[in-house]
């Protein structure tokens, strides 16, 4: 089978050739909770990917991308969709939903608890200041899970140039997330889909 030039598929990572065996229901629960409560104040997806390829090692570093793409794609909250995707991949309807519990039950509980004490005590100055270095955190967390993904790309020049045009036509023009997908996501499926034939970003 002849793949594009380029071709995610062609750039192996090192987490696949030692994956753990496929997680049962509680793994997935206990999985997708140590995500939801590593997460305090955003970076949820750096923390999925430190906990699911690097820590458990469920899936490679494509199948994760893999499903975070899909995740963006429908609405709703990603790392949700996320857990229903990891979920369904594994244990089908039921593993879904244990995923989903284990993201949802015991941080829900919590944010309860946490949204009661803050507005009990948000008039102190320490409040703000303890919220803003969480937030900074997060920010950190999502651009160490770029740098680390980002090997797997340095070397494909055609998706460098999809990543920088979507950021550019995002960060500096404000175009929305959907018009973005419309155009980018069939552009990119394109150029990647495998063909019999030689053709753009095709080895012969």
């Amino acid at each position: 089978m002849i793949e594009p030039q380029g071709s995610v598929a062609a750039m192996a990572s090192p987490e696949a050739e030692a994956l753990a065996p496929p997680p049962d229901h509680r793994q997935l629960f206990f999985g997708m909770m140590q995500v939801a409560l590593s997460a305090f104040g955003g970076g949820l997806s750096a923390w999925s990917q430190r906990i699911i390829v690097e820590e458990r090692r469920w899936m490679d570093n494509t199948s994760f991308l893999t499903g975070l793409t899909v995740a963006r794609l429908f609405p709703g909250p990603n790392q949700i969709n996320m857990a229903v995707y990891i979920g369904a991949r594994f244990q089908g309807l039921s593993g879904a939903l244990a995923a989903l519990a284990g993201m949802l039950l015991v941080p829900f509980s919590l944010l309860m608890l946490v949204g009661l004490a803050y507005f009990s005590f948000r008039s102190l100055p320490l409040v703000d200041r303890l919220l803003a270095g969480v937030v900074t955190a997060a920010a950190g967390l999502a651009l160490s899970m770029g740098f680390k993904i980002l090997h797997q790309y340095q070397r494909d020049p055609v998706a460098l140039l999809l990543a920088l045009a979507t950021f550019v036509a995002m960060a500096v023009f404000h175009i929305r997330l959907i018009p973005v997908v419309l155009v980018a996501g069939p552009l990119a499926m394109a150029w990647y889909w495998p063909r019999g034939a030689a053709g753009p970003g095709v080895d012969r």
